[in-house]
């Protein structure tokens, strides 16, 4: 059996809203490490506002999808990144509105219908980041700010060992 070809990091967010521009900041970071530690080939960083349509055709072709958002839950821990995959199982439930995303139809229901059309990656990886602030302005707070290179490094450590690892159904001699 084939696997689903390639990689994309998609960073959800937006930049003129604080801490929610956390996604975009870690693609950028990405971007930039990429140019002296180049990425597998077949790797793609883009930016997104988060619209499910438009994940699901981000996501939709790759072998791994790995999704960065900012989230606000209460209390919070500003900078606290929290890892989700499809390989530890459970299923990324919906949030009440507007009780930790700042996306009224968000990252769970486009993963519930990308499912549902048969448009989903091969794998998912989601981080969401604990922001303290989405209120409106550029640049994000300190304590979000210096947890980014530390999540970049995660995120280049799973694409690494997913791009090295067999494809499903392929024994490793």
């Amino acid at each position: 059996m084939n696997r689903p070809a390639g990689t994309v990091v998609i960073g959800i967010g937006n930049e003129f809203r604080r801490d929610d521009g956390v996604g975009w900041a870690v693609v950028a970071l990405l971007r930039d490490r990429a140019t002296e530690q180049p990425l597998p080939a077949g790797t793609a960083l883009v930016q997104s506002d988060g619209d499910p349509g438009r994940l699901i055709g981000l996501w939709e072709n790759a072998g791994l999808a790995v999704v960065v958002d900012a989230c606000f839950p209460r209390p919070t821990r500003p900078g606290r990144a929290h890892r989700w995959s499809t390989a530890t199982g459970g299923a990324l439930r919906a949030a009440a509105p507007a009780r930790s995303s700042t996306h009224g139809f968000g990252l769970a229901e486009a993963l519930y219908l990308g499912d549902r059309l048969g448009r989903c990656p091969g794998r998912v990886v989601v981080y969401a980041v604990e922001g303290a602030d989405h209120a409106p302005g550029r640049g994000l707070t300190p304590a979000v700010a210096s947890a980014v290179p530390r999540l970049v490094r995660r995120i280049e450590g799973d694409i690494r060992r997913y791009d090295a690892a067999p494809a499903p159904g392929v024994r490793a001699e």
